[in-house]
């Protein structure tokens, strides 16, 4: 098998289908923050939140350079598509009695995939980078097992180390003793394939809000006004977060520009739309407490500011690796979300959780339209100044 050839940037039947048992894993991951939302209990999720990334992450660079008609790769993805079920399953209880089964899991991804490229790809550089990739995810899969196998007080140190193995991968380029270093730049990527399955990732996790809103509402019996009002909020907070990301960034833009070698598209993909993927998901949390829970609370001011916190350092960390600049909107935007979180705070029980509520999503409107206004500008033909709010996601 040789890699598949360049242009074939839209997602393939068989990913699209791959990607609907992360709507599963980011339901689970959701819920999982829901039943404990301590800093502990955030750190947990963190955690199993990076390695369900990481094994939808790699699949969507690895489906790069195969040919999704093939049948030995269909049979791959359904392959990933289990493990990734079995993820999800032992997401709630994975500090508990289902660690292993979590990591059995992540780690049979990891290495079945590594390994299906070597072999396919040999004779290519490919199959030597993914050599490499495999040895990677072994060690740190080994790491994964012991930290199932240690009592759950000490599971979460071990997995961070374990996952910092896995993240720090790329960054190191892969270099491994005895198998030499596989540089980002021998990795031959199509970057408008990889912005696609990130788009529609997004989109993924966008729907978990939806799914919150429409699951929690239906649940309630009577209907409460102040509920009410927390839905059409939170549907006002999911629009404009769609908003900034697509403003510049939707289906009728070049996706691939500004993207100077595969190294920017690994910060790009890999490392910055796992932040923005996750802020997308604090949103949803947030839009949860605030329909159930009318008097403000620190969670509901933590999850409301620290949802759009999240996404815009993931969306900074974006534009740097595909201009190399950042708008200072961006840092105006954190900046009042910080003086938000920090109010809120202060006032306590004195205001009503859905003040917190429209000062950041207010906040994140105006950033919308200054985005939309910019992207307008740039398509017509004016270019921005660096600092202005060109260039977002």
């Amino acid at each position: 098998m040789r890699p598949a050839g360049p242009g074939r940037s839209e997602a393939a039947p068989i990913e699209l289908f791959f990607d609907l048992v992360y709507v599963f894993a980011i339901v689970q991951i959701s819920h999982t923050l829901l039943a404990d939302l301590s800093w502990l209990g955030a750190l947990r999720v963190a955690v199993l939140f990076g390695a369900v990334w990481w094994a939808w992450n790699y699949s969507a660079w690895a489906m790069n350079w195969l040919d999704p008609r093939s049948g030995l790769v269909r049979l791959l993805n359904a392959a990933l598509m289990l493990a990734a079920l079995g993820m999800s399953l032992a997401l709630p209880h994975a500090f508990d009695e289902d660690g292993l089964l979590f990591v059995a899991c992540y780690v049979g991804a990891q290495v079945l995939r590594a390994g299906f490229m070597a072999i396919a790809m040999r004779g290519h550089v490919l199959g030597g980078n993914y050599t490499n990739l495999l040895a990677w995810s072994a060690t740190a899969g080994v790491i994964w097992i012991a930290g199932a196998l240690v009592p759950p007080d000490l599971r979460l140190a071990v997995w961070l180390v374990a996952l910092v193995v896995d993240v720090a991968a790329p960054r190191f380029n892969y270099r491994f003793p005895g198998l030499g270093a596989a540089p980002m730049s021998t990795w031959p990527t199509d970057p408008e394939h990889l912005a696609e399955r990130n788009r529609l990732v997004f989109i993924i996790a966008l729907g978990e809000s939806i799914l919150i809103m429409g699951f929690t509402l239906s649940e309630l019996d009577p209907v409460p006004p102040g509920a009410v009002l927390a839905t059409l909020l939170g549907f006002a907070g999911l629009f404009v977060q769609w908003w900034n990301y697509f403003a510049l960034a939707g289906h009728d833009t070049q996706a691939s520009r500004g993207y100077g070698n595969t190294a920017a598209l690994r910060s790009a993909f890999a490392y910055a739309h796992a932040l923005m993927v996750g802020g997308a998901i604090i949103v949803a949390v947030s839009i949860e407490v605030r329909i159930t829970h009318p008097e403000n609370e620190p969670t509901i001011v933590f999850t409301s500011v620290g949802g759009p916190l999240v996404y815009l350092l993931g969306n900074i960390l974006f534009l740097r690796s595909r201009t190399g600049s950042v708008a200072q909107s961006r840092y105006g935007a954190m900046a009042a979300l910080v003086l938000i979180g920090v109010a809120g705070l202060l006032l306590g029980h004195s205001v009503p959780s859905l003040v917190v509520g429209v000062a950041t999503t207010t906040v994140m409107a105006a950033l919308a339209v200054i985005t939309q206004v910019s992207g307008s500008r740039t398509r017509a033909g004016t270019d921005p100044p660096a600092s202005s709010g060109g260039g977002d996601v």
